[in-house]
């Protein structure tokens, strides 16, 4: 490998756009941009000194990188993922994971059978870095919230304007982007949630379908969450509500710990609550509790610090903050939300890939992605422009 780590960026609309300029800019240590893809040429001019590619494939087989970040729309995820672990690159992918769990599972499967062993697979879940979230995220694994009780996050600032789903042909589309708010907001969202109190086993979700938007896929929702330990669990999330609300409440068996306005609040509980409920002899009573502010600064390093991690993780062996794999578990939470609505019945999990895949086919057979496309082309472009990019065939 070259002194630095040669990164590809595949897909240089909004996102990827960002991670040219990061790695450019010298932000991202040990590692440089050296080639960029993208259908639209005119994307790419932007940076003559680069090698540019409108088939990914072509940037792939080309020699000039070590890794790739795929910043392309959903489903481009999968196949160019696929392509890049098999031809011995390591891969970051912009979330989500893929679409549905079963391209997911055939993504982690080219990872299992790479040809190189030491090839890494990362995601960009950049929220992983936040102070709030990983300090939160100690109090459940250090014991110090007890066994979790009862988790409600509202979510709701992901407004989001027509104008924006007019930017481009394969947004808010079942075939173009795969949904809606869960597919492209919230996977930042499922992959906390996942990552702070594990997989529920039962989802019941309720989902608007262009209820506040002209859209085909969903941009609101509500779903109630049962885990293994009886705990529940509530997730409300829109692209359709201003001022929106960012709330994280957890209550476990020693108190309450609530993220809201970039601030982490724990009323600690000086005993067990089941103890106290079960042993105290006065009617009228509850637990002695504290009241702490847990000091977070700042929201972390966010996409740079996920990309830092990533080329260290390469250079130097240190284990990566996001691996890819973990990915399946926030979309198989949004794909049980999404299918639970639907078929108006609680669903179980783990899903069944198979049904899972099926009923998605299902909705993209449905999905009028080329007519809005085609309108799209013909329509000015909205100011912030389309920052769409796809190599889908």
């Amino acid at each position: 490998m070259s002194k630095q780590v040669r990164i590809g960026v595949i897909g240089v609309g909004n996102m990827g756009s960002g991670h040219v300029i990061w790695l450019l800019e010298g932000k991202i240590k040990g590692a440089t941009c050296t080639a960029i893809a993208d259908l639209d040429a005119t994307k790419l001019a932007k940076w003559p000194n680069l090698k540019h590619f409108t088939d990914a494939r072509a940037l792939i087989r080309s020699g000039e990188v070590d890794a790739v970040v795929i910043a392309t729309p959903h489903f481009d995820h999968t196949t160019l993922g696929i392509d890049a672990l098999e031809q011995g690159l390591h891969v970051m992918v912009e979330k989500p994971l893929s679409v549905h769990k079963a391209d997911c599972e055939r993504l982690i499967a080219a990872y299992k059978k790479r040809p190189k062993k030491s090839q890494l697979f990362a995601a960009m879940f950049n929220q992983r870095t936040d102070p709030k979230y990983i300090k939160l995220r100690k109090l459940i694994q250090s014991g110090e919230l007890g066994e979790i009780r009862r988790v409600n996050w509202i979510i709701t600032d992901w407004y989001r304007t027509q104008a924006y789903y007019n930017s481009g042909g394969w947004r808010a589309t079942w075939k173009g982007e795969g949904g809606g708010v869960l597919s492209n907001q919230c996977p930042h969202n499922l992959d906390l949630m996942q990552w702070l109190f594990g997989m529920p086993v039962k989802v019941r979700g309720h989902i608007g379908i262009g209820k506040w938007h002209d859209v085909e896929v969903e941009d609101s929702v509500t779903a109630y969450l049962e885990y293994a330990n009886g705990a529940t669990g509530v997730f409300i999330t829109t692209t359709g509500e201003f001022p929106g609300t960012n709330r994280l409440e957890v209550t476990g068996d020693r108190g309450k710990a609530i993220t809201e306005h970039g601030k982490l609040t724990f009323v600690r509980t000086t005993q067990s609550v089941r103890e106290h409920c079960m042993t105290t002899q006065v009617v009228w009573s509850s637990p002695e509790t504290w009241n702490i502010d847990i000091p977070v600064n700042g929201s972390g390093d966010q996409h740079v610090g996920i990309l830092n991690n990533f080329a260290d993780a390469i250079a130097n062996g240190t284990p990566l903050i996001a691996e890819a794999v973990d990915g399946i578990n926030a979309v198989e939470l949004g794909n049980a939300m999404v299918l639970s609505s639907l078929a108006d019945k609680t669903l179980s999990l783990p899903l069944d890939t198979k049904f899972v895949e099926k009923e998605y086919k299902k909705l993209v057979a449905s999905s009028k992605y080329e007519a809005k496309a085609a309108k799209v082309a013909k329509a000015p472009k909205a100011k912030g422009g389309d920052f769409s990019s796809s190599f889908a065939k």
